[in-house]
Formats: C-alpha cells, structure tokens, sequence
C-alpha cells in the first residue's frame, strides 16, 4: 500500500536536505505528522535552522489550486507569520472591514488562512494572541464576529519556539497539546556546519531549489492513514504508556487522552511513510517521548519531562496482554 508513498517521502527529504543539515528521522516525524493532520512545534536555540527547515519543507510541495477543496474563503499555499508582542488576533485571524459607501462587511483573511502555516517564534506572542491559534489548531476552523469558516485540507503549523531570549510568553499546556509533537533540532556536527557555512553563505542558494511533491500527494496520503492496521496490543500499549503519566512521582500533571489519539494518528502515518501497512509497537517506542514531553509537567522543574517518558518506556511492557479463555 504504501511503497509509492515511501519512495515520494525519500524524494522529498533528499530534497530538503540538499539544502537544509537536518537529522533524517527528525525530517520524517514532521513529514508524518504533517500527513497525519498534526502540527508540529520546533523549539531550539536561535540560528540552528528551524525557519529554513519550514520553508525548504513548504517550497518542497506544489500548490496546485486544482488540487485543493474549495473552501469558504480561499487559502494560500504557504504563509509565513513572524510573530511579535504587539501582534493581535486580528493579524492572525483576520477582521471584518466596512466599507463606508456599500454599507458592506468584507472578510480580510489573516495569514492562517493558508495550506502551509509557518509562525515563526510563536512564544513572542501575547497569552492573548497565542489564544487565536487553539480553534483554528484543533477544529481547522475560525470565527470571526460569529461567522464560521472552514478551511480546507490540508492544512498544517509549523510553530518556531526560542528557549532563551527576552519578551517571552510560555505556551500553556491546552495549547502545547495541540501540537502533535515537539522537536529540537539542535546543533549540528563540526562537518555539517562547514558544510552550512560554505552552502549558506552563497547567494543562490535558495534559486534551483524545486517542488517535488503536489498539493494532492498529501490529501491522497492523510486519507490513507486510516487504511493503516494497529493491532489491538499496539493500541492498549499507547493506552498503558499514556496512563502511567497521570500517577508517576515525578509528573504534576499528566497527558490527556488527547495524546493517545495523537500518537496513534502520528504512528499510522510514519507507518506509511516507511511503506508499511501495520504499525509495529517500536513505532510507539521511537516517537512516545517527541509526542509527550510537551505536554506534561513535572513536580520538580529541574527535572526535564524526557526523564519520567523515559522511565515509563523502560517499565511498561511490551509482550501481548494475556487474555482469559471465553
């Protein structure tokens, strides 16, 4: 089923990284959730690369209006947000205008209406602005002054995250929760940051950098996530893993049963990325701690949320529940 998606999703990493030093898996985990319907928040240190990675990733896909469902205002293909603290809703939503001599209300889409949102440094947001993205984040939808609008698949954020810096604004938990999952891409090896210098200090380096996937690659793939066998075990593992969260010693407050629903959309779709049909439990295994550690919170902040994820993955079982004969 999924062999032809695995050889496009080779094809379009290899495109990114002609330009961009990336881990392999790290690149694959955003390509999966992006196809899953996820999004996905990359959190670092300033300079390592996360808005190229969004733009390599965004130029990579054609977006052919032909290919995308109308939807109840036209969207971009790629939009790119840079965030700071004087934005309002309003810059990210979009306003309602009158129009004096008409006596009409027109629509003006903010930036979110687009397939492909990049929201570069989204903690120099205000609390209230932040706020702007929780609808449109988990229904695909907005509203605006009471009017509904429903924006059209696919539609995927990439949010930038500094972890040191000054006019900060952490995200709260319900709104970390909304991204599939967190990475840190961090600092690259001695060669690749020669090889980083040398390419990125050219002027063209960006000018033969083509698209190689559609728009409607990545519709045709979420629809096929579903098709995507998870065996029962696979499925009570996520359940056990997700559970541990909310009773062990080190975490305050745990992960919601959204999480579960998440992780198992993610691994259905790196799934099919690797040209698979089923989901093998080390799928869970290789991406539980990218998918949790940014929504739990621990008792003692010293104490890095990977350290108790970690602990779960070493003591829950893996071996098929033992069921009683009927």
């Amino acid at each position: 089923m999924g062999s032809d998606v695995k050889q496009s999703i080779e094809l379009l990493i290899n495109n990114i990284k002609r330009l961009i030093s990336v881990d392999t898996k790290k690149l694959e985990y955003i390509i999966a959730a992006q196809i899953a319907g996820g999004h996905v928040i990359l959190a670092d240190s300033h300079g390592v690369g996360k808005t190229s990675l969004a733009r390599a990733l965004a130029q990579s896909i054609r977006w052919r209006p032909e290919d995308l469902a109308a939807g109840a205002v036209q969207m971009e293909g790629f939009n790119r947000i840079q965030c700071t603290v004087d934005l309002l809703p309003q810059d990210i939503l979009g306003y309602n205008r009158f129009i004096g001599h008409s006596g009409e209300l027109i629509f003006n889409k903010g930036p979110v209406f687009a397939h492909f949102v990049l929201c570069d440094e989204i903690n120099l947001l205000t609390p209230k602005t932040q706020g702007s993205f929780l609808q449109v984040m988990e229904e695909q939808s907005v509203t605006i002054e009471g009017k509904h609008y429903r924006l059209s698949d696919p539609f995927f954020i990439i949010a930038t995250m500094n972890l040191r810096g000054v006019h900060l604004f952490p995200l709260p938990i319900p709104q970390l929760d909304r991204f599939m999952i967190r990475l840190s891409l961090g600092y690259p090896s001695a060669e690749d940051e020669r090889e980083i210098i040398g390419h990125h200090g050219r002027m063209d380096a960006w000018d033969n950098f083509k698209s190689v996937i559609d728009s409607a690659d990545l519709i045709r793939w979420k629809k096929m996530v579903d098709e995507v066998q998870m065996h029962s075990d696979v499925s009570a593992y996520i359940v056990d893993c997700v559970r541990r969260t909310r009773g062990h010693p080190d975490i305050e407050t745990g992960a919601s049963p959204r999480a579960g629903v998440r992780i198992s959309r993610l691994v259905r779709s790196l799934a099919l990325c690797r040209g698979l049909d089923y989901v093998p439990i080390d799928f869970v295994k290789e991406t539980f701690v990218a998918a949790m550690a940014h929504r739990i919170i621990t008792r003692d902040p010293s104490i890095p949320p990977e350290t108790p994820l970690e602990n779960i993955l070493n003591t829950v079982p893996v071996e098929p529940k033992k069921r009683e004969s009927p």
